[in-house]
């Protein structure tokens, strides 16, 4: 069983917002709206402003740098290194260190730096136990089975399992908002994309109640800023 799970630290420029204070003028961006109606507690943030990779596992750590944008600082995915894994699942994932959540609330900022073509995603993890066992909302550019859809890994390929998706996430060269809102009790996972009012896709499923929360995607390059996770953390059960 994982130890007491420690909180992170709340970087400076998202540190008043969880807070309901104003992000300080010092910082060059636009910040995630913390300080939203929502009730849960803000268990983790990060604008990248310092250094990640203290905060942050990936899978593997040279697909990832910490970059100087004309925006921000950024955690960006810069390549893709594929890996030999047991089941078909995105590899080039970035798990948040020390931080595993029940119910909980994921926004992020992201931009896709890859070419446009019909494939083009970037992916949202969470309920992630172990690199056979997660969930992860894919942001495809087109909709299929495998592309634009909630996915389920357990213990097998990746399965789609949602009830409702559009026909794909409209990349463009801009940075986009996206939300991911889990409700183990009923199941429900919704996912949103710009407009946080109606979600994009949604899902539902029991079968994993408690879980890492991260970013990444399969083989595309793309940029990540202003993460920030409301929930209640939960402990791994004993292995």
């Amino acid at each position: 069983m994982r130890g007491g799970l420690v909180a992170a630290a709340l970087p400076v420029a998202l540190l008043g917002a969880a807070c309901g204070q104003d992000a300080p003028s010092t910082a060059p961006k636009p910040s995630v709206s913390a300080s939203s109606s929502d009730a849960r507690k803000v268990s983790f943030a990060d604008d990248f402003e310092t250094d990640p990779f203290p905060r942050w596992e990936p899978i593997t750590q040279s697909a990832w740098s910490w970059e100087q944008t004309d925006r921000s600082q950024v955690f960006a995915l810069t390549k893709n290194v594929p890996l030999t894994e047991p089941v078909r699942a995105p590899f080039n994932r970035n798990l948040i260190r020390k931080l595993t959540v029940g119910d909980f609330r994921l926004d992020v900022d992201l931009k896709s730096t890859t070419r446009d073509y019909p494939n083009q995603s970037l992916c949202l993890f969470f309920g992630y136990q172990d690199r056979e066992h997660m969930y992860y909302a894919h942001l495809g550019r087109t909709s299929s089975d495998t592309s634009n859809q909630v996915f389920i890994v357990d213990g097998a390929d990746r399965k789609p399992i949602s009830a409702k998706t559009t026909s794909g996430t409209p990349w463009d060269d801009d940075w986009h908002h996206a939300r991911v809102v889990r409700d183990v009790e009923s199941g429900s996972i919704d996912v949103y994309f710009d407009d946080m009012t109606t979600p994009v896709m949604t899902a539902v499923d029991k079968t994993f109640t408690w879980g890492q929360v991260g970013i990444g995607s399969f083989d595309d390059a793309g940029q990540f800023d202003n993460v920030v996770v409301r929930g209640q953390r939960a402990e791994r059960p004993p292995s």
